[in-house]
């Protein structure tokens, strides 16, 4: 039949664990999975939150003045970005032909100190074509990660369609989520960490990790009638051996956490592929982009189904750079390549 086509491609979501705070063996892992992923047919490679190096659990379960130890040790094997560990990541999507997406912590190059929670995609010619910082770092999160910015709050075009991503808590956010889908997301990209320590063992209101991502990836992929593809990052035991540091309580309390969930939904917020929880491996689900096209018939909330006249969203996507200098190229300040403008300009 003659007119438009679509992508059609099939998705991966890794559920697997990073050698906890260990960057470069982490990238052999991620090399690995990948390797793993194409052999299964995966176009897109999707991974979990922080995965390099590995996500600040000890947030959530010690003091802080018992933390400095661990900030030490994800700061020295966090991600610069441009860098030479970024050019691995770029190298492996490009040697494997697959588009990659990977949540790392980023550390800038003009503080000692300062941290931001950011996922990079990567498309299969090894291209950097979208780096986002998590906006804001949710609860115990703000002891380690900054705040992000919005330059980069906006979905890649690439040969699968327009990929967007947002980072564990940013799929609550319904002006974060509505911001992609305006501008044209048809492949929603979210990502967890392996736990989400809230209340101590014995608890009746301890926080349901797995069910909370389903019930956001379902609401995002049913309201914006789009494929989400969701990596959450696997709990194992090394990594709680090294949090808990010999201590049997907070083993105990990360051993009672419910766990992570990786899962592919539809644009019904169906469920496409198994759900992955309790043990690595991966899930996969074919994607076919014109699914969608009958679903909005129904509600399209960047369309027809809203009121423009009525409801306005307006989106600052100018850096939060620490200093503002016109004319010199934002590589010369964080690594990231657009032109400083002056405040109130860009």
């Amino acid at each position: 039949m003659p007119g438009d086509t679509y992508p059609y491609f099939r998705a991966a979501a890794v559920h697997a664990a990073p050698v906890f705070l260990d960057r470069d063996a982490t990238l052999g892992r991620v090399e690995d999975w990948v390797r793993r992923a194409r052999h299964a047919g995966a176009d897109l490679v999707v991974f979990g939150e922080s995965f390099v190096p590995g996500f600040p659990l000890w947030n959530f379960l010690y003091a802080p003045v018992d933390q400095h130890e661990f900030f030490r040790r994800l700061f020295d094997n966090a991600v610069e970005v441009p860098g030479p560990h970024v050019e691995r990541l770029c190298e492996i999507a490009r040697a494997h032909g697959v588009v990659l997406s990977v949540g790392i912590t980023e550390k800038g190059r003009v503080s000692m100190g300062a941290m931001w929670n950011s996922n990079l995609l990567i498309d299969a010619t090894g291209q950097i074509v979208n780096h986002r910082r998590k906006l804001v770092p949710t609860w115990a999160e703000k002891l380690t990660w900054a705040n992000g910015d919005a330059a980069e709050l906006v979905p890649a075009d690439t040969s699968y369609g327009r990929l967007g991503v947002l980072i564990c808590g940013e799929n609550t956010n319904p002006l974060a989520r509505f911001a992609l889908l305006a501008q044209g997301e048809q492949v929603h990209i979210a990502t967890y960490p392996p736990a989400w320590p809230f209340r101590r063992p014995g608890s009746s209101q301890n926080y349901d990790l797995k069910e909370a991502i389903r019930i956001r990836s379902a609401a995002h992929s049913f309201e914006g009638k789009v494929f989400s593809v969701v990596a959450g990052t696997a709990l194992d035991g090394t990594t709680v051996q090294v949090v808990a540091r010999g201590n049997r309580k907070i083993r105990a309390l990360l051993e009672a956490t419910p766990p992570s969930a990786s899962m592919i939904l539809g644009p019904q917020g169906e469920l496409l592929s198994e759900v992955a929880s309790d043990s690595e491996r991966l899930v996969t689900a074919d994607i076919d982009i014109a699914l969608s096209i009958e679903h909005k018939q129904a509600h399209d909330v960047v369309g027809y189904y809203n009121r423009f006249d009525i409801f306005r969203l307006t989106v600052d996507r100018r850096p939060n750079d620490p200093i503002q200098v016109l004319g010199v190229e934002r590589s010369a300040v964080d690594g990231r390549s657009d032109v400083m403008a002056e405040p109130g300009t860009g």
